[in-house]
């Protein structure tokens, strides 16, 4: 019974012990055997792929590129991943820098010595590699790398970078400025493209607006002709008053087809006469608008004793197309197709007539219909014009307003016969002494130049270019305070100047009577407005 058991424990225990020995021996021959290959493929790995100098830029990696590099890391040295690493940062730097130079010059901004600057860094960058002390112990060594070496090499490249760093955020700050600069100037050119495109529309629209008949005034001259027409045993035709060819009396020439607009300047003269018994205004317009002024100053006589006498072109026999060189021709086809009123023109041209006009006068003031007077004007009699025809105000300053910008000193009659540096002078307010215009034979010399003007080579179409020439010579300058132009288009005049005028002038597009006038000088006309008259209140003048 003792044997047997211990002779079944024994073989248990021999079986055991047989078993451990060898599954042991079993591990390590497969140890031994993955450790082998693992030693094998390494020295594949080792020959198949040499360690590529440190400045080789074109190493992959991605794939099992990575992973041959992870494994040449393995037995590389560490100073040389240090020399990778800075290798890699300078580098880099390089490349900003190209890119910041190669973008100011797409800019072709003024930053020359930047550009400069990023260059001279970026050749530093690639001199420092080439230096022999790092080329022969860094790049071309297949010994250890020194570390001193690296340490001044790497000091170098840091001392680079920054500097390459400031450059960057001082040029960043510096282009962004300048793109601002040029979109700033981008936008002022196109704003000022529109500006300048508004202010010829806004100059074509004043134009028209100056033009064109206002509703108001329209009304008035329909009202005008209406009360006319319901009452014409009212306004039936008076003799005419001796006082309009007295020479002794103050006489004023106005010519003009708006009725408002000449009582305005009417009433204005004889509120601020001294003695308006003696003044005497002689109003000339077209067929048309005859019968509205001849009712108006019926009905709204003009007080304190002045003397108005109303006539319409035709009135003046002598103004047919065989006198006058604007007329003739206006029969034709060829003329017809110019869209131009041959009267309108003639209502223009009227103050070239006047000694004809009004052959009894010495002298006669004519006063455009957009002006007002705000002083007595008999002094204006009184004024020594040494012999010459016109008295008028001048106008030019500087350069502005000569001659030279009138008439056509290109061609040789204009040249020989005028000096361009001459200075222009205004019509609206001018002084005419009648006895000198006829023996000048003025109203000869103005027939010549229109029609040796016929095709508009000496001057363009008008009266400012034909006053100069007609009366160029022949006319006094007066001063400033008698005529003060501007209040139809400058908004600049001071009112101390405008205060001290004897006439203030409305001349330009914004005239008083129309909705674009200016309102700061409004005021100084509507003064003289006949609210009281009912057509002026039903039509909404003033409003």
């Amino acid at each position: 019974m003792a044997v047997a058991v211990r002779g079944s424990s024994r073989g248990g225990s021999g079986f055991g012990g047989f078993s451990l020995r060898s599954f042991f021996s079993y591990r390590i021959f497969v140890s031994a055997m993955f450790s082998l290959l693992f030693i094998a493929t390494l020295s594949v790995l080792h020959t198949t792929n040499p360690s590529t100098p440190h400045h080789d830029s074109a190493l992959p990696t991605t794939g099992n590129a990575y992973m041959r590099r992870t494994f040449l890391a393995l037995n590389s040295d560490p100073l040389k991943t240090r020399l990778d690493l800075i290798y890699k940062q300078a580098n880099d730097h390089v490349t900003l820098v190209n890119a910041y130079a190669a973008y100011a010059r797409k800019l072709k901004l003024e930053i020359s010595r930047q550009m400069r600057m990023f260059d001279d860094l970026a050749s530093n960058f690639s001199d420092l590699q080439t230096k022999p002390s790092y080329r022969t112990g860094l790049f071309e060594s297949d010994g250890p790398v020194d570390e001193d070496v690296l340490r001044q090499f790497e000091k170098e490249v840091k001392d680079k970078v920054k500097t390459a760093r400031l450059m960057i955020a001082e040029s960043k700050e510096n282009y962004d400025n300048q793109l601002k600069i040029q979109k700033l100037k981008d936008t002022i050119f196109a704003v000022n493209e529109l500006l300048i495109k508004a202010k010829k529309n806004g100059a074509f629209a004043s134009s028209i607006a100056a033009r064109s008949i206002p509703k108001s005034l329209h009304c008035l001259a329909m009202r005008l002709v209406e009360e006319r027409i319901s009452h014409p045993e009212k306004y039936k035709e008076e003799e005419p008053s001796p006082e309009f060819e007295d020479p002794t009396l103050y006489h004023y020439a106005i010519f003009s087809d708006n009725v408002i607009a000449v009582s305005v300047v009417i009433r204005s003269v004889v509120n601020n006469a001294l003695e308006p018994w003696k003044h005497v205004f002689h109003v000339v317009t077209d067929r048309m608008n005859l019968a509205p002024m001849k009712v108006w100053f019926k009905m709204r006589p003009v007080e304190r004793g002045a003397y108005v006498e109303v006539k319409a072109i035709e009135n003046f026999a002598f103004l047919n197309s065989s006198y006058v060189p604007s007329l003739q021709g206006f029969t034709t086809k060829e003329t017809s197709k110019r869209n131009r009123n041959p009267y309108s023109s003639l209502l223009n041209q009227l103050r070239f007539y006047m000694p004809e006009m009004y052959p009894k006068l010495n002298k006669i003031l004519f006063l455009d219909d957009d002006v007002v007077v705000q002083k007595d004007l008999t002094g204006l009699w009184n004024i020594d014009l040494d012999g010459k025809v016109n008295g008028a105000v001048e106008t030019c300053f500087g350069s502005f307003r000569r001659y030279a910008q009138y008439l056509n000193f290109s061609h040789p009659l204009i040249r020989e016969r005028f000096n361009a540096r001459a200075c222009a002078w205004a019509y609206g307010m001018n002084i005419f002494d009648l006895d000198a215009w006829r023996q000048e034979g003025c109203t000869e010399q103005y027939h010549s130049w229109q029609n040796l003007n016929e095709n508009q080579t000496l001057y363009k179409s008008g009266t400012t270019a034909p006053g100069l020439i007609t009366f160029y010579l022949t006319t006094k300058s007066l001063d400033k305070s008698w005529h003060v132009l501007g209040l139809g288009y400058n908004p600049s005049i001071s009112m101390d100047e405008i205060n001290n005028a004897a006439v203030i002038h409305y001349n330009g597009h914004m005239k008083p009577w129309l909705d674009i006038a200016m309102n700061q000088y409004k005021n100084l006309w509507t003064k003289y407005m006949d609210n009281g008259m009912e057509f002026v209140q039903m039509c909404n003048f003033g409003l």
